[in-house]
């Protein structure tokens, strides 16, 4: 854990208080935050990151990394997402220990994790005290055998247009106690901006799958059209005609049609069509 100065934690606190207070005016507009200020700048500084990532795993990878520096005080992170059918997963943990005591609360219904990310609103669910927990008696129990006593959690919440439901960031501490308010205020700040990293990586990914499913409908309509004309040539028949061989072919060789399109254009001197 990192050790604060006196005069670090009197920047910290003041830079904390300025970061999280509320707009003075309509709108995102926050004032107040010193540029030099230890909070804004690892904030800063996680905001480059995540703009220069180029796929939703690389932005989860980079949040996690930037959760021990940010919130001192944990020991483990992780990101807990939750598939359209509601299920749980981890894709991205800074140690296996994080993924295990996520799996833990996914297979027991208990645990802030789960909390946080059931939440439809910004949010965290903190336990300081695992191995006594009352809210999460069996996580807290099995939490504390692996030698922890803290997990502090805050809700990932998706872009408004996402049909994805909310996920967690989850910071492990082996100290029973260790979140205080201002790890929580960081935590959420965190969260915050890890939302946001992780819903416009998730729609440039989808962008980018959807520029590819385009160009290989395009490629397939261009295969199809060359087969066509192959057939057309030789047989002296229509398009619709040319299809409907086409098609009648594929079904009765159980082959997709753009595959059998394939085969006729790259194979058609040696083929009898």
């Amino acid at each position: 854990m990192t050790e604060v100065g006196t005069r670090d934690a009197e920047d910290w606190e003041a830079d904390r208080i300025a970061f999280c207070a509320e707009p003075v005016v309509e709108g995102w507009a926050r004032s107040g935050v010193a540029a030099e200020g230890p909070l804004a700048q690892r904030f800063g500084a996680l905001a480059v990151l995540l703009l220069g990532t180029d796929s939703l795993h690389e932005a989860m990878e980079r949040v996690v990394s930037a959760a021990l520096r940010i919130v001192p005080e944990a020991d483990l992170a992780s990101i807990t997402l939750r598939s359209a059918d509601g299920g749980f997963h981890t894709p991205v943990s800074t140690d296996p220990a994080a993924e295990e005591l996520d799996r833990v609360q996914y297979q027991t219904g208990e645990g802030p994790c789960l909390e946080a990310a059931l939440q439809g609103r910004p949010g965290h669910a903190l336990a300081n005290n695992l191995p006594h927990s009352e809210a999460f008696p069996e996580f807290g129990r099995r939490a504390g055998e692996f030698g922890f006593g803290s997990l502090l959690a805050a809700t990932l919440l998706p872009d408004l247009k996402s049909d994805l439901p909310p996920g967690a960031i989850n910071l492990y501490s082996r100290r029973a106690g260790a979140f205080d308010d201002d790890a929580v205020d960081n935590a959420l700040v965190l969260a915050s901006h890890a939302s946001l990293a992780l819903s416009g990586s998730a729609a440039h990914t989808a962008a980018a799958l959807k520029e590819i499913h385009l160009k290989r409908a395009v490629d397939s309509r261009d295969l199809i059209g060359q087969a066509k004309g192959i057939l057309m040539n030789r047989r002296g028949i229509s398009a619709d005609a040319a299809f409907d061989i086409l098609r009648r072919t594929s079904q009765d060789l159980n082959v997709k049609l753009v595959d059998l399109a394939h085969t006729v254009t790259q194979r058609h001197q040696e083929l009898d069509v």
